[in-house]
């Protein structure tokens, strides 16, 4: 009985086992970022970025249509430009970083939508929006391991300045350290992860995996080390309880997923140990 449930479904059908491996490799990059996001209170950032990958993607969609390289390369252009413009106009002007992300999030986001619509059809469009976990292919399983692995690579080299950024900028730059570089790569890192998960969970709730995951361990775990490991298992864990949840009870796998690192989150936040809501009555 238990077999049937929690593992007949990904030996049984290949496009199970395809998702699964590509949400875990897309766990292990992005729930890693997510830690550093809500340390550095760039939750929205993150969130806004999700968005301005849309008109790239949706220019690929146009000129090749379901290409995977296509929409990758250009998710990977409109998201590299924005995050530069933000970067440039935060510098040039009074406005913040976050609000110019989120300005441009708006602007991706209506834009990306005309630009799907105008050639294809409404499940096009929910394909963009809300991906597509179960039709992975080998080519786009490939990618997305390829991204994921070069990320997890990149952010050990930068692990170090990277935490220092994170709690004294001002320290690192005085020190010759490259914040302004390392803040640039893991920008880079930000949008490479949110092109690997849009083909599984979508522009819109790719973001969901970096975060839900990272804020439950961070109720859970007292280490940034900690913190990392537990945010990454709980994003694995979503993703197979989702995938679950969905073969069994016919819904979107990628909302299962999501819905699944939500109640995650919710438990942390109830019962965690390190500023849960319960172990705050209690002391």
């Amino acid at each position: 009985m238990l077999y049937e449930l929690f593992v007949a479904p990904f030996t049984m059908f290949d496009f199970m086992a395809r998702g699964l491996f590509g949400g875990i490799f897309l766990a292990l990059s992005a729930s890693s970022l997510g830690v550093f996001l809500v340390l550095r209170r760039m939750s929205l950032v993150a969130d806004s970025m999700s968005h301005t990958i849309l008109p790239g993607v949706a220019l690929g969609f146009l000129v090749a249509g379901m290409s995977m390289g296509a929409m990758l390369l250009g998710g990977m252009i409109t998201g590299i430009l924005v995050a530069l413009l933000a970067g440039f106009i935060a510098r040039i002007t009074s406005l913040k970083e976050e609000s110019s992300f989120a300005a441009f999030y708006l602007i991706s986001l209506g834009l990306g939508v005309i630009l799907v619509s105008l050639r294809g059809t409404n499940m096009d469009l929910l394909h963009v929006l809300f991906g597509s976990v179960l039709t992975l292919d080998n080519e786009s399983l490939l990618m997305i391991m390829v991204m994921s692995s070069l990320s997890i690579i990149i952010l050990t080299m930068i692990y170090r300045p990277l935490i220092i950024d994170c709690l004294d900028p001002a320290f690192l730059r005085a020190e010759g350290g490259g914040g302004s570089m390392t803040h640039v790569v893991f920008l880079l890192l930000l949008v490479v992860n949110l092109l690997a998960g849009f083909q599984v969970l979508g522009t819109l709730m790719v973001v969901g995996i970096m975060l839900l995951p990272a804020i439950a361990a961070k109720f859970l775990g007292k280490t940034l080390m900690t913190q990392i490991v537990l945010a990454v298992l709980i994003g694995i864990l979503s993703v197979y309880l989702g995938l679950v949840f969905s073969f069994h009870i016919s819904l979107p796998a990628s909302a299962c997923i999501i819905l699944t690192a939500g109640v995650i989150y919710i438990l942390a936040l109830l019962f965690g140990r390190y500023g849960g809501l319960l172990h705050r009555i209690n002391f």
